[in-house]
């Protein structure tokens, strides 16, 4: 990709296109380079070659990097592409820059734990095999972080280009980010959150722009009314009783402190016994769950609730306390990343417990294509770890009700609020036909202009800006 000129003013898309991985849109004005969040691609292997794929502009050539949140799929490239010559700025709110300190070293951990393990158990085609970044790779990217604070515009410097971060709910620090040039405003909508939420405060609402990248993830379906409580609850009853053991993949930021939340209601309603063992088997987790009293505005905890987060779990520490609990029999609950078991402990815990029918698996969240987590919400009777294929007898479920992110309902609700329609909508971070069915709805009931752009579509913002159809 050529560098930016002076007079351009385009829109290229990265990433998280027909995907909810690997969020980046590169957005070219006043002869800069800006990069809005730099995420991991997951799944798939065909996605998760783009990670070894050379960057498609030189990361040296970037000005500035912009960050919607923490989670991996948009921030996980980080350390790579300072690795590769980024040297600028990594802009994000101050929840985001401290999420970060703990995902992204986590990550390069856990990228080289698995390549020491697959060189070790020869179950790699590439020898040695390599992690994609280390964890040196990863603290050394987090010095270039720039915190700023929530709805409080700050200048790209150089440029004339300005940015702001509004509140989008999901997880702490979560964005969505506005970049204005020259008059234009252009918002990510990054992840949003849900409006009734039981532990994130709601998204802002969505400021005047003329472009919006709009996600897409559960763009074709709406959550059920059900309460996550009366969900979870008859599972870990039931398993309990028959000295089964319960393994719940979760997100080690977000997820992990909703289904800790939600135990300990359930445990102090009488829901399910309070003897029962719960523990908390990601280290990454467990230091996430500290942050909640430090950013009290970013959610709706009490204090109160936020001490229970850390008291209703065991927390394992140490790999060989995570290894005894594979030895150690049921009733317990443990609740362990990653949300989609594409990688940390609990992909050793499913190897362990996924064989015996007493046990069960709780998926609490959405599941990618070509995760095991979307094979096991499929029905798959055995699942493929460290090369083995590990069978499955386990009970599995899939919460309904306990997702991060806005429904289709919740997000054509969250666009229609705006003062003044948009003249561009680009629709991304989704599956196919989320994306195409969440098309449908914005054309037909906002009766707006929009686009599911391709992986590496460029879009002419100057023909947008004067009321053009644009090019791609």
């Amino acid at each position: 990709m050529a560098a930016a000129k002076r007079n351009d003013f385009r829109l290229s898309f990265l990433g998280a296109t027909g995907t909810v991985t690997g969020s980046r849109y590169l957005v070219e004005a006043d002869g800069k380079q800006v990069l809005v969040d730099c995420g991991l691609f997951q799944g798939y292997k065909q996605l998760r070659l783009r990670n070894w794929a050379p960057f498609p502009v030189a990361p040296a050539s970037l000005d500035a990097v912009l960050l919607t949140h923490a989670h991996l799929d948009h921030a996980g490239y980080l350390p790579l592409l300072a690795r590769n010559g980024y040297r600028g700025p990594v802009h994000c709110t101050p929840a985001t820059a401290a999420l970060s300190r703990i995902l992204l070293p986590d990550s390069g951990h856990l990228l080289e734990e698995e390549a020491r393990y697959a060189n070790k158990k020869g179950s790699s085609k590439h020898h040695p095999a390599l992690p994609l970044y280390t964890q040196e790779d990863a603290q050394a990217c987090l010095r270039q972080f720039a915190p700023h604070p929530f709805d409080a515009p700050f200048a790209l410097g150089g440029t004339s280009v300005t940015a702001a971060f509004r509140h989008a709910g999901h997880i702490l620090g979560a964005a969505s980010v506005t970049l204005e040039c020259d008059g234009t405003r252009i918002t990510f909508s990054g992840d949003v959150g849900r409006p009734h939420d039981p532990v994130m405060r709601a998204p802002a609402p969505l400021a005047a722009t003329d472009i919006l990248v709009i996600e897409s993830t559960y763009g074709d379906r709406l959550h059920p009314t059900t309460d996550p409580q009366e969900e979870l609850g008859p599972i870990l009853s039931r398993v309990a009783a028959r000295g089964g053991v319960v393994v719940i993949p979760a997100f080690a930021v977000g997820r992990a402190q909703a289904l800790i939340h939600l135990v300990a209601q359930l445990k102090a309603n009488g829901a399910i016994p309070k003897a029962l063992p719960v523990y908390l088997n990601s280290p990454m987790a467990t230091d996430a769950t500290a942050l909640y009293h430090q950013f009290r505005g970013d959610h709706r905890l009490s204090t109160a609730e936020c001490d229970a987060l850390h008291t209703s779990t065991t927390v394992i520490n140490t790999a060989e306390e995570s290894k005894a609990l594979n030895r150690r029999g049921g009733p317990m609950v443990i609740i362990s990343a990653s949300g989609m078991a594409t990688g940390g402990r609990v992909v050793h815990h499913l190897k362990a417990f996924a064989p015996d029918s007493r046990n069960a698996i709780v998926l609490a969240g959405y599941q990618a294509g070509g995760t095991r987590g979307a094979s096991l919400a499929a029905g798959a009777s055995s699942i493929r770890i460290f090369g083995e294929n590990i069978p499955v007898r386990a009970e599995v479920v899939q919460l309904s009700g306990s997702s991060a992110h806005a429904d289709a309902d919740e997000l054509l609700a969250w666009m229609g609020a705006i003062p003044v329609p948009p003249k561009r909508v680009f629709i991304t971070h989704g599956e196919p036909a989320a994306a195409d069915a969440l098309r449908q709805r914005i054309e037909r009931q906002l009766g707006w202009e929009v686009t599911v752009p391709d992986f590496r579509d460029t879009v002419d913002l100057h023909a947008i800006r004067g009321g053009l159809r644009a090019q791609t």
